[in-house]
């Protein structure tokens, strides 16, 4: 199956959807600001884009981590969003969890260095921003508690745990496992000066076709005061959401909160204040209210996946852009955009990603909503090899000069 992008559940979901549809007109360019997002994402699960692979010597994994950096600021970026808990593990000596296995291959072996230590200063003396990326819930990529380390939380407290679509999962249904994830993930923002917390689109896991997550009990002890399970879920997520985001100024104040989710929040004909888009829906596939934490400013940015080419007939960028946008408006949630790097040039996707020019488009676009204030490339594997050459003319039709990253 090769490396796992950490999109797949979207991507199985969203497997029926139609591949092509006829572009959307492209509104006039406006001058890019010269302060805006331009980041990108640097994942760990599975090795997909660092370390190359696990257990190589701890200067090597070094020297990986600082090319990904160096390539960064060539590329006239600004900001790296590092994936330092990947699944329930930490790419820091953390007081709650063990080593990841990403690094060494053995879960819970210290690596010899002190990654996100190291990635920190290395991307500030480069004029970069280092936001550090946590998955809140994954707990495994597999259903087998015997195979983590016996140290680890969820062997200790198996009750918090959920298997589902073959991997392993922290309940958010559970008071204690929100404390306990809020407080593992906060760690890192206690020991180093990271400048923003950054979640993805993973909450409860996205749907398994067959399969149900088992939080029978967890609802029968706590969710009695909503109409429905759905709401009682998408309360949970809210909690993390509200909690991390206090908890984060209560230890370092002025460290952002950034969310990516996924790019749909609801489709319009499930409620007409959602997109026109027929495709997976946050809301009320993965319980993420997504537009409720940005009209009640609970975040400081939000960075939706729009991993979709212009004129697709199911979930067209040029629709989501505006509504996006709208969203946004009025409120003191910064909006940046995911942009999908890794589909440029792939020979399995529809042939608007085999055009060059496919994501300069994407930013000219944008260019014309002044809520939209950047752009964030998945991944960095990409962002360096850059085949298709799409990252290139991106650089060259819109990052001619620096910009500092939008606060």
């Amino acid at each position: 199956m090769g490396r796992l992008s950490r999109r797949a559940f979207a991507l199985a979901a969203l497997s029926t959807l139609a591949a092509a549809g006829d572009a959307g007109a492209v509104p006039a360019r406006r001058p890019r600001a010269t302060t805006e997002m331009r980041g990108m994402w640097v994942a760990t699960v599975t090795n997909r884009d660092w370390p190359s692979r696990t257990g190589l010597p701890a200067a090597q994994q070094r020297a990986e981590l600082l090319a990904h950096l160096d390539t960064a600021a060539r590329r006239r970026l600004n900001t790296v969003i590092l994936q330092v808990r990947p699944t329930a593990d930490a790419l820091w000596p953390s007081s709650y969890e063990p080593w990841s296995q990403y690094l060494t291959g053995t879960q819970g072996r210290d690596p010899g260095w002190d990654p996100l230590g190291t990635a920190v200063t290395e991307a500030h003396a480069r004029g970069l921003e280092l936001h550090a990326w946590f998955n809140p819930l994954r707990v495994a990529m597999h259903t087998d508690p015997s195979r983590l380390v016996a140290s680890h939380p969820a062997r200790r407290q198996p009750d918090w745990v959920v298997p589902y679509g073959g991997k392993l999962y922290y309940n958010p249904g559970l008071p204690q496992v929100r404390t306990f994830v809020r407080d593992a993930m906060l760690d890192a923002v206690a020991r180093y000066p990271v400048d923003a917390v950054h979640f993805d689109d993973y909450f409860y896991p996205y749907p398994v076709a067959g399969q149900t997550f088992d939080d029978d009990e967890a609802y029968d002890t706590y969710g009695g005061a909503f109409p429905n399970r759905a709401d009682w879920r998408r309360d949970n997520i809210d909690r993390l959401v509200r909690d991390t985001a206090t908890r984060i100024q209560q230890i370092r104040p002025g460290t952002r909160f950034g969310i990516s989710p996924f790019g749909v929040w609801r489709n319009a004909s499930t409620d007409p204040r959602g997109s026109d888009t027929r495709a997976l829906q946050s809301y009320d596939d993965v319980y993420a209210d997504t537009r409720k934490w940005v009209r009640e400013n609970w975040i400081d940015y939000i960075c939706p996946q729009l991993y979709w080419h212009i004129g697709n007939s199911a979930a067209d960028y040029a629709k989501l852009v505006p509504w996006w946008a709208e969203v946004a408006r009025g409120t003191g949630t910064q909006l940046y955009l995911g942009e999908a790097l890794y589909k440029a040039g792939d020979p399995a996707q529809p042939a608007r990603w085999q055009d060059q020019a496919e994501l300069s488009r994407h930013l000219t676009l944008a260019g014309a909503y002044p809520e939209v204030r950047g752009h964030v490339y998945f991944a960095a594997r990409e962002v360096a090899v850059d085949a298709h050459g799409a990252m290139a003319r991106v650089v060259a039709d819109h990052y001619r000069q620096q910009a500092a990253p939008p606060r």
